[in-house]
């Protein structure tokens, strides 16, 4: 059974940062490519970044390009998205995806919060 266990996420201040974790399991992690997507309040799933296996190739959406970095350790089956900068429209829930685009299975998320 494909897991995917975000963690990281709360409350920051704008400008600030967080580190964003997620655990993987179920699945041959190094085999896919994994990506962030994110939801803010009262809208629909937003692709944010995402990283492909072997090379680790990463794209990023244009909003986000230079503030955020996405990462990869394969032998931890783990997951990260280095958030830096963040802007109150960054506010959403984070979910980690495994696959391209919005993924073919995606964690709970977990929550960021940017606000003064």
């Amino acid at each position: 059974e494909v897991q995917l266990v975000e963690c990281g996420g709360g409350l920051v201040q704008p400008g600030g940062s967080l580190r964003l974790s997620c655990a993987a399991s179920g699945f041959i992690f190094s085999s896919y490519t994994m990506s962030w997507v994110r939801q803010a309040p009262g809208k629909g799933l937003e692709w944010v970044s995402s990283i492909t296996p072997g090379s680790g190739s990463t794209t990023y959406r244009e909003s986000v390009k230079d503030r955020f970095t996405i990462s990869r350790d394969n032998a931890n089956n783990t997951l990260y998205l280095q958030m830096n900068s963040l802007k109150s429209e960054d506010t959403a829930v984070y979910i980690c995806a495994k696959g391209g685009s919005l993924g073919s299975t995606r964690g709970q998320g977990t929550r960021v919060t940017v606000s003064s």
